[in-house]
């Protein structure tokens, strides 16, 4: 078993949303853990990111891999 996954999931995933957050502020956004169920995180997306027509672009190909690659066993993000 690697160290990262003997590491607690919500604090894996935590750290791919700092990983993201800078990028997503910078357009007056923020980003927010709401819930783990399963594989399947849910994010609230807040701010400009909240009501952004790219928003759905942001939570896949941004949040979704971010979070993939530190916690493989997540096999989707969905924004609430």
């Amino acid at each position: 078993m690697s160290t990262s996954a003997a590491r607690p999931l919500e604090e894996r995933i935590e750290e791919a949303l700092d990983q993201i957050r800078p990028a997503i502020a910078a357009d007056g956004g923020e980003v927010w853990l709401s819930e783990i169920e399963g594989d399947t995180v849910y994010v609230a997306m807040l701010g400009a990111c909240g009501d952004c027509a790219m928003s759905r672009q942001t939570l896949k190909l941004g949040i979704e891999r971010a979070i993939k690659e530190r916690c493989p066993e997540i096999h989707a993000v969905e924004q609430i």
